[in-house]
């Protein structure tokens, strides 16, 4: 079914009502209307059907490089919440007075990922 090509066309209405000419005569006005409204959503599904098919045989390069974009966005989000976290909980540790000293490898640490978030930020502004 994927590979093939549905018919485009809708069928006419008397081939909804098998082909009858004596249909139109035996159809109310409701119930032909409900058959030529059947006969539009199948042209409109087989035209969807096609398109979907077209587009699942070739990603868009589109697609793909608003994909690249939100993978870089996303780096970028967790890179600033990890430091901001971290700098939430290097000044609570400083406001405590946790243990006096600091390590200066978690200031280190802090800094150069505070560094990082920035320059990335500053690659996804320019």
């Amino acid at each position: 079914m994927a590979s093939e090509t549905p018919d485009q066309t809708p069928p006419s209405t008397s081939q909804t009502t098998g082909g009858a000419e004596q249909g139109d005569e035996s159809l109310t006005p409701l119930e032909q209307e409900v058959l030529d409204e059947y006969a539009r959503l199948l042209g409109n599904l087989n035209t969807m059907s096609t398109l979907l098919l077209a587009l699942s045989n070739k990603p868009s390069a589109a697609i793909l490089d608003g994909l690249r974009g939100l993978e870089r966005k996303t780096s970028l989000v967790f890179t600033l919440l990890k430091a901001s976290v971290y700098s939430i909980v290097l000044n609570q540790q400083i406001t405590d007075g946790a243990g006096g000293e600091l390590n200066p490898d978690e200031v280190e640490t802090w800094r150069r990922e505070k560094d990082e978030a920035e320059r990335r930020r500053r690659e996804m502004d320019g």
